[in-house]
């Protein structure tokens, strides 16, 4: 299998045309023999890359918290400005973009809606589109696989950094193929290097050994996992393991009395083959409960095939709920730069997901899978790799 930069370095002729490039990458943008995406077009263009852009987190991946903004830098790889995306802006300012034909993306993501790289890509869209400038984007695969998708679509009421177009918490697409879902929209000039010979069926794991983190939270690929699961707590009290040295695999909180029985309780709402929830206690030294014993679980990814994140989410959250109604909370605003709506709503992706959690609840809800048919049918036109998108249910 190539990965998108791989196949422009063995073609290289396919960039002559793109005159002065700047690259959106971050230090995770590696060939398999994890050469630098920046190294190799630096070879391959010379002085025609003029700049760098970097999404959240920073150009080195070394900024843990979300909003926390990361400055620009004047002198990057060879010395080289970088411009932050996560800063006073979310997109490239048009004096950024001076003298400047064509933005390249090779960013990695992790096939979960509120990762906010793909909307970084979407706002680079739309500043092209405003003045005429190309975006050619280098494939990399879904981490999650290109087969499964999960959790409702987001309603347009939800629309946020975490959330910008209509697609389910775990979406099934490549990089290139989410460009291309926002760009049937936004209408900018975009070329794409697809991969060579992946397997959308194919996870992860089954084609590296190795994960470069793509965050600091996401430092291995068992926590890439579990994400669209996990992620989910950060709209509530419960710790999802930041601050310590499992973030998106423990789970709990001070208020959860018994480990076991808390993972008891998920289960009898969600049981599979694709994980073990084993009680555990933790201390996370920052974020929620710093300093603090939390009681809850360490989630294992037996196989991740088999592992639904959606339904495990929300089996997590209203465990917590039954267990511990005077502990439990949802975390209130802000959220990724809305100071209005409640943060959970943003991740499940409708104003009214708190309600479902709360009243007449179950995995079953159709609420859970609304949009899904829908937007089945609108991935048909992005696909490259050939094969359908099928939604993952709770049993």
């Amino acid at each position: 299998m190539k990965l998108g930069i791989e196949v422009l370095a063995a073609a290289p002729n396919a960039a002559q045309a793109w005159g002065r490039c700047a690259l959106l990458c971050n230090q995770a943008s590696v060939t398999q023999s994890f050469k630098s995406s920046w190294d190799l077009l630096r070879d391959l263009l010379g002085s025609r890359l003029v700049a760098f852009f970097g999404p959240q987190h920073g150009f080195h991946a070394t900024v843990q918290d979300n909003m926390i903004e990361t400055g620009h830098a004047h002198a990057g790889p060879f010395g080289l400005p970088v411009f932050s995306l996560y800063s006073e802006t979310r997109e490239p300012k048009p004096e950024m973009l001076d003298g400047i034909d064509t933005i390249i993306v090779d960013l990695q993501i992790v096939g979960c809606r509120v990762y906010t790289f793909k909307y970084t890509i979407a706002g680079c869209l739309r500043i092209a589109r405003k003045l005429g400038k190309r975006v050619v984007v280098l494939d990399r695969p879904n981490p999650l696989g290109g087969e499964a998708m999960e959790g409702r679509v987001l309603d347009a009421g939800a629309r946020s950094f975490v959330g910008e177009y209509a697609i389910p918490l775990r979406h099934g697409l490549s990089v290139a193929e989410s460009a291309r879902f926002f760009n049937a929209e936004i209408g900018a000039d975009l070329q794409v290097i697809p991969m060579e010979s992946w397997n959308p069926a194919a996870y992860w794991g089954e084609y590296y050994k190795h994960w470069i983190l793509t965050s600091p939270n996401l430092p291995t690929i068992d926590p890439v996992y579990a994400y669209p699961a996990t992620v989910m707590l950060e709209g509530t009290n419960l710790s999802e393991g930041r601050g310590t040295g499992l973030p998106f695999q423990f789970v709990g909180a001070p208020y959860i009395k018994d480990g076991a029985q808390y993972a008891s309780r998920v289960l009898d709402y969600y049981r599979s083959a694709g994980f073990y929830l084993r009680p555990a206690e933790f201390q996370p030294t920052s974020q929620k409960w710093a300093g603090e014993v939390c009681r809850g679980f360490q989630i294992h990814v037996l196989d991740p095939r088999q592992l639904h994140t959606f339904p495990l989410g929300l089996a997590i959250m209203r465990a917590a709920m039954d267990l511990a109604p005077q502990g439990f909370a949802w975390k209130q605003p802000p959220y990724e730069y809305d100071f209005v709506n409640l943060p959970i709503d943003l991740i499940l992706g409708h104003l009214k997901a708190h309600d479902h959690m709360t009243t007449n609840f179950s995995l079953k809800d159709p609420f859970w899978a609304e949009g899904l048919t829908e937007f089945q049918k609108k991935t048909e036109k992005v696909l490259m790799y050939p094969r359908e998108l099928k939604p993952m249910l709770a049993d």
